[in-house]
């Protein structure tokens, strides 16, 4: 058979003859350069001692959230465990659904989004990227669309494939990807568009969150692409019942269902508490480490009854400016037990700036002294990363302690 082949003359086997050369080149070219781009590419090994950047929160005594203190990423890294299936399985579906069997990249998709691209004219378009292609793009390489860097990008995939399990994986994903507004991380993601825990996302808050971070500003739910982001949710959820995540009863009843997003403005409580606690955290541990050391300050406040003051001062106030043209006022509860501060609201309204809102008229010459205590409880934590534990009893006298 081989015999008879070169025997044949003419152009088809000088065609199959160059395509076979060329080939084994081109296959030769291609892997060298492979090698010498996985040779230069960071240690996949020091991924699980990587300390991302961690948002301080401010919790009252009862651990409601009261603000977020950021530098330029909101992020509080969480496990797997911690976030519901619904919300695994809706980042599969719509981002890499052959997630846990491929290698690390996707040939098909490679191939897919180069003939896609080639048909519109585009030289960057459609992506063909892997949930652990993207976790790499955008956590340890630049986001340059270079040949280069594609391929840095192939061969660090590979090797997080080989060192690390899918589950670990998917859990460095979804603690790293951006979901826009400075959220990064779903849980981030989800306190910021929802005001809770990742835990107690439901499945059509789930489908909206896995919506986002193809295009975090373009999908962005506060934006004017609001319709496009509800389709883009029902896309999800139509791939999750196509894949067998959820039936098509489930899809569709979560369909119908109206999602409400947390207004953005709505992001911290009890204000002027809030940024004496923050001015006295500053002057302790610095400014930096205060936005970038992911801190969990517990302090006395007490969520409930500050609500309450604050009820209690805008009605005072309304009444108080038609009898005495008085246009504000503070208000200060104390636990005369122990001095800690259980409400303080230090104006009528915070927001008002005509009023002078900001201002703290709470803060008397005495309450105002830096050296003045403050007893919290800060902890560092994250998968995979020691607790920190920075409680600090007193900061001068007893009294007042926030």
């Amino acid at each position: 058979m081989l015999r008879r082949f070169w025997r044949v003359k003419g152009i088809l086997k000088k065609l199959i003859i160059a395509g076979v050369f060329f080939g084994i080149v081109f296959f030769i070219f291609f892997g060298l350069i492979f090698a010498y781009y996985a040779l230069t590419i960071p240690d996949p090994g020091q991924l699980a001692k990587r300390e991302p950047v961690e948002s301080t929160k401010i919790l009252d005594r009862n651990g409601k959230q009261l603000y977020e203190l950021y530098d330029e990423e909101k992020r509080t890294l969480i496990t797997l465990g911690q976030i519901p299936k619904h919300a695994k399985d809706a980042t599969i579906a719509i981002e890499d659904k052959n997630f846990y069997t491929h290698g690390g990249i996707s040939v098909i998709g490679i191939i897919r989004s180069v003939v896609v691209n080639t048909l519109q004219g585009r030289v960057y378009g459609q992506g063909g990227s892997t949930i652990t292609q993207q976790f790499v793009r955008n956590a340890v390489l630049t986001r340059e669309k270079t040949f280069t860097r594609k391929l840095k990008e192939w061969a660090l995939s590979l090797e997080i494939e080989r060192r690390y399990t899918k589950d670990e994986i998917l859990q460095l994903y979804l603690n790293e990807i951006p979901y826009g507004s400075n959220a990064y991380g779903i849980e981030a993601a989800t306190q910021t568009f929802f005001g809770k825990s990742a835990s107690d996302l439901t499945l059509i808050e789930s489908a909206y969150l896995a919506a986002m971070p193809q295009a975090p500003s373009f999908y962005s739910p506060f934006g004017p692409n609001r319709e496009i982001l509800d389709g883009r949710a029902d896309t999800v959820l139509s791939a999750m019942a196509d894949q067998g995540y959820i039936t098509a009863e489930e899809a569709g009843a979560a369909q119908e269902q109206m999602v409400e997003f947390r207004n953005i403005g709505q992001g911290i409580i009890a204000p002027h508490f809030v940024l004496y606690v923050q001015d006295l955290l500053a002057k302790t541990y610095g400014d930096i480490s205060l936005r970038r050391d992911g801190l969990r300050v517990t302090t006395s406040l007490d969520l409930d009854l500050q609500l309450a003051a604050e009820a209690i001062v805008a009605e005072q106030v309304a009444a108080s400016e038609e009898k005495y043209h008085a246009t504000n006022a503070s208000l200060v509860a104390i636990d005369p037990r122990t001095g800690q501060i259980l409400a303080m609201v230090g104006s009528r309204d915070y927001f008002n700036e005509e009023a002078d809102g900001a201002v703290n008229v709470a803060l008397g010459e005495e309450m105002a002294q830096p050296e003045r205590p403050l007893r919290r409880l800060c902890q560092r934590r994250g998968p995979g990363l020691p607790a920190r534990d920075c409680r600090q009893e007193t900061l001068g006298n007893s009294q007042n302690q926030p």
